[in-house]
């Protein structure tokens, strides 16, 4: 069973427009839809904005439905200069930047009293099924990279944050859910992805770019979710 999580309505519209063949079923706040989609068994589900609604619902899919892959799909800040309005990333690992315990001599972004990793690695099928699905969406109107995502309860749209993010963390886009997935999933061996389109370059005119783009990056983001789930029908 497939999980697919977007943080917005907008992240989630398409699927629920694609998936003709769903039941609904409410859990608390949110609401999950359950069906069969090119032949593959999918739960889909918003999750709200920041990580603790994105953990919050991480956990919710694998306890009441068992899933065994989860992709997180949607919008995000560029953080890697190189990287422009409609490129897509595909993650290779999320980290949270906000988690701050320098005070206590850890370094930013790591979990404290934690021995594990606090940079959680996509899997790597996952990935590369990404990849493939990405490029063929992407291919005249963008450019898809493998790289880091990072995520914060802060939406962010200045300069200075972005280079500090790049430098610190060596980000490539910046969010606010996807670590907290990816830390949940870890912890339940659970195998993810996080696919996200660029919206905005996180700098001063970021809330305008997000604004303008957010429908139509979201969609595409969504498109190669679903050409992910197509080639892995058909690859069997």
């Amino acid at each position: 069973m497939l999980g697919i999580i977007g943080a917005m309505e907008e992240e989630i519209s398409y699927f629920k427009l694609a998936m003709t063949d769903f039941i609904e079923e409410k859990k608390g706040y949110h609401i999950f839809y359950i069906g069969t989609w090119h032949n593959q068994k999918v739960v889909m589900v918003k999750s709200g904005i920041g990580k603790v609604n994105a953990a919050m619902t991480t956990q919710k899919l694998i306890d009441y439905y068992h899933i065994t892959k989860i992709i997180f799909t949607g919008v995000a800040g560029a953080t890697n200069p190189l990287l422009d309005i409609g490129d897509v990333v595909i993650s290779t690992s999320c980290q949270q930047h906000d988690l701050d315990a320098s005070a206590l001599g850890f370094e930013k972004g790591t979990i404290p009293m934690y021995e594990g990793t606090s940079d959680f690695p996509a899997d790597s099928k996952l990935i590369e099924k990404a990849k493939k699905s990405a490029r063929s969406i992407v291919s005249q109107s963008g450019k898809v990279f493998e790289g880091k995502v990072v995520s914060g309860d802060q939406f962010i749209a200045d300069r200075e944050q972005v280079k500090l993010l790049h430098e610190t963390f060596d980000a490539d886009c910046v969010e606010m859910e996807g670590a907290a997935v990816a830390q949940v999933a870890h912890f339940n061996e659970i195998p993810y992805v996080v696919i996200r389109s660029i919206s905005d370059k996180a700098d001063g005119k970021a809330s305008q770019s997000f604004n303008l783009t957010m429908d139509e990056v979201a969609k595409k983001s969504s498109r190669i979710v679903e050409n992910m789930i197509t080639v892995s029908k058909n690859e069997g």
